[in-house]
């Protein structure tokens, strides 16, 4: 298949056969594999499986270069920091380059192969990512797709920086059938936000979402009168406790509290369910319902970003599907994860 998914669940599947997956992926390289992975660890037994596989397409002769990010900002870990060990990336046979995440992160998840397919998604490279996260897996064999995230990748590359880089215009691609374009961060961050209201407001029949916040100002004054007109199903999935950690912290600074009264009414009209995952600490499960997931009516937005007014400024890449089956299938999951968990909780309620 020209376009496949793979989505993971907490609990719902054992870290070791999504890493056999990843490791299947590299397996086949040939000529190149360009990686660009927001967190990574390989000390693993799993990650093991996709370490072991990598260094084998060295053998073969495969040319490898790895994007990493380093040097989290803080206070609030959303998203949280990666668990990354700077060295140990360094540390293997490839040309490496940090991506430095201060003050934007180079959140990518993806693979570009051989000049002709990607491994994409919301999925970092870890055990908890693969066995405790809501998480999706893309896989696009298209060489005028994989060239559009080379192109990203090379920018990165040359500068190790995030500002000014995802300069790549999201042109509609032909893949099997389904209409594709692939949108890079922090370039086109705003147009992105805008492009998801607008098939959100277009939307005659369904909304779903999972995003584990939601705070893109187009995305949630569209919500908000989408819901207020009944006009289409709305339905979808936050994580919780990073909401919380968001909306205190804007609070305290006042800078966004404008978009708390929007989220509020959202959660509050629509069928909106929330993950009470673990607050983030450096020994903790990392558990967060971490999908990033848009379908309206027969289009998909899916990929690394956050539904957020962060997510415009990363370094984050989004594949634009419009497709009948995929939309079926990724709505189907926002409704089965969603089905998992209670009502999420809306700010200051």
């Amino acid at each position: 298949m020209a376009i496949e998914l793979t989505t993971l669940t907490d609990g719902g599947q054992r870290a070791a056969d999504v890493a056999r997956g990843i490791a299947g992926f590299l397996a086949t390289a040939r000529r190149s594999l360009d990686i660009a992975m927001y967190d990574v660890r390989f000390e693993t037994d799993a990650g093991g499986l996709v370490l072991a596989s990598l260094l084998a397409a060295v053998q073969r002769g495969v040319a490898v270069r790895f994007l990493y990010n380093f040097a989290h900002p803080g206070p609030v870990a959303v998203p949280p920091p990666p668990e990354t060990a700077p060295e140990a990336i360094e540390a293997l046979p490839v040309p490496t380059r940090g991506v430095a995440g201060v003050p934007d992160l180079m959140h990518h998840k993806f693979v570009v192969r051989d000049g002709d397919a990607v491994w994409t998604g919301s999925t970092n490279w870890t055990d908890d990512s693969w066995s405790r996260q809501e998480n999706v897996i893309v896989v696009v064999r298209s060489p005028e797709i994989a060239y559009a995230y080379t192109l990203a990748f090379e920018q990165l590359w040359e500068r190790g920086e995030v500002a000014h880089t995802g300069n790549v215009d999201p042109r509609p691609e032909e893949v099997n059938g389904a209409r594709v374009r692939a949108w890079f961060c922090p370039e086109h961050g705003e147009a992105l936000s805008h492009r998801v209201a607008k098939h959100i407001g277009k939307a005659s029949e369904r909304v779903r979402i999972a995003s584990p916040v939601l705070t893109s100002g187009p995305i949630l004054a569209t919500l908000v009168e989408v819901v207020n007109e009944r006009r289409c199903s709305v339905a979808g999935l936050i994580d919780d406790t990073q909401v919380d950690e968001v909306f205190g912290q804007w609070r305290t600074n006042g800078v966004s509290a404008w978009k708390i009264p929007l989220l509020r009414r959202i959660l509050e009209e629509a069928p909106f369910s929330g993950k009470s995952s673990t607050p983030w600490s450096p020994g903790s499960v990392h558990d967060s319902m971490h999908a990033k997931v848009v379908v309206a009516d027969a289009t998909s937005f899916v990929g690394s970003f956050n539904f957020s007014r962060s997510g415009e400024r990363n370094a984050e890449n989004v594949l634009e599907i419009r497709d009948e089956a995929i939309a079926d299938r990724l709505a189907a999951y926002v409704d089965d994860v969603r089905g998992r968990y209670p009502p999420a909780t809306p700010p200051g309620s």
